[in-house]
């Protein structure tokens, strides 16, 4: 009786505390670093989600995502659209840029696209799945670092991808050029708040 009893207490003290936030008694954290100084909270963390930390750089607080990074020395999104006009397909550069998020996936955040110059964007992945950006992050400025590459579209895929989508003969008639993309693979973000 006093097994089954035990028993049953305990398996009441195991769903009681499952879902339960772990409240840390401490105050919030500073790093200082050489381009300023990072504030981590660590009053209320939820054991069932990632854990951000807060960069604030020159009077912009961001939230951070993947390896740790700064804005220092990033390029605009004009300077970005430059360097990607000026590689060729296969080509990759290590890069950071600043740039406003045009659109998330609004599954898991694992992608974002980010706004260049004249109507064009970049197509944002994150390095091995790693990491996740928040799905309303969208009209938010980020920053990337990673590697920038570009990649074409055949006029062949471009027009299978047309027709395998149901457009029509004209439509897919209208297809004459291939297709440049910008992609790039981020190892660190920073997402204004």
């Amino acid at each position: 009786m006093k097994k089954s009893l035990l028993a049953a207490v305990a398996m009441l003290a195991f769903v009681a505390c499952k879902n339960k936030e772990t409240h840390v008694e401490s105050e919030d954290t500073v790093i200082e670093t050489q381009n300023g100084a990072m504030e981590v909270d660590t009053d209320t963390i939820n054991e069932d989600e990632d854990i951000t930390v807060e960069v604030q750089e020159n009077g912009k607080v961001y939230a951070s995502f993947g390896d740790k990074i700064n804005t220092n020395n990033a390029l605009t999104q004009e300077e970005m659209f430059k360097k990607y006009k000026s590689l060729k397909p296969g080509d990759t550069v290590d890069v950071k840029f600043a740039a406003k998020i045009n659109d998330v996936c609004q599954k898991k955040g694992c992608w974002m696209s980010l706004n260049l110059a004249d109507e064009k964007e970049s197509f944002v992945k994150f390095k091995d799945y790693a990491f996740f950006v928040p799905l309303n992050a969208a009209g938010q400025e980020a920053v990337v670092t990673g590697k920038a590459f570009v990649s074409e579209i055949s006029v062949e895929q471009l027009k299978h991808y047309a027709k395998d989508g149901g457009k029509s003969e004209t439509e897919i008639a209208k297809i004459t050029k291939p297709e440049v993309k910008y992609g790039f693979m981020a190892d660190g973000v920073l997402i204004s708040k």
